[in-house]
């Protein structure tokens, strides 16, 4: 019994040791019949609550191979706590090159983008807003699954 209790402690000191990061908050919305619109703006909230720690933002893409530019341009509105009105972000987000092709994991013709949105931030203990819109010039922007946000905390 104690060499098996000793493997398990092994185990999870090994598992816990190579992560560089612990996730915190991740959600994705589903866009409607697979056409995003820049109108359908996809909102998530979440609050902060260790403020020693600094926090990486990442937009989370998914999208088919049909999927039609290497890049999405987007705007980021961003509440944080106090604030009465949201902060606006224009981003242009690189999918694909021309040499690679598509920059993200797939699976058959679905592929997933997770791309930072800003640099590591200290960000204050409350409660934050976001909300995402797309900003291309095809609306509705075609063959694209689901859009989502993904905080993580730095370690």
């Amino acid at each position: 019994m104690n060499s098996f209790r000793f493997l398990v402690i092994l185990s999870l000191i090994t598992a816990f040791s190579g992560c560089t990061t612990i996730d915190i908050y991740e959600k994705n919305a589903d866009i409607p019949a697979h056409e995003w619109k820049n109108s359908f703006r996809p909102e998530f909230d979440f609050t902060i609550k260790d403020t020693l720690t600094r926090y990486r933002v990442y937009l989370v893409l998914r999208h088919t191979d049909k999927y039609n530019f290497n890049n999405i341009f987007i705007n980021l509105y961003v509440k944080g706590p106090g604030q009465d009105t949201a902060s606006r972000f224009q981003r242009d987000i690189l999918l694909a090159t021309n040499e690679k092709g598509w920059l993200g994991t797939g699976m058959d013709d679905i592929y997933e983008q997770r791309r930072e949105l800003t640099q590591p931030l200290s960000l204050r203990a409350g409660d934050y807003h976001f909300a995402i819109e797309q900003i291309m010039r095809e609306d509705p922007l075609k063959n694209v699954l689901n859009v989502g946000l993904r905080v993580e905390k730095e370690k």
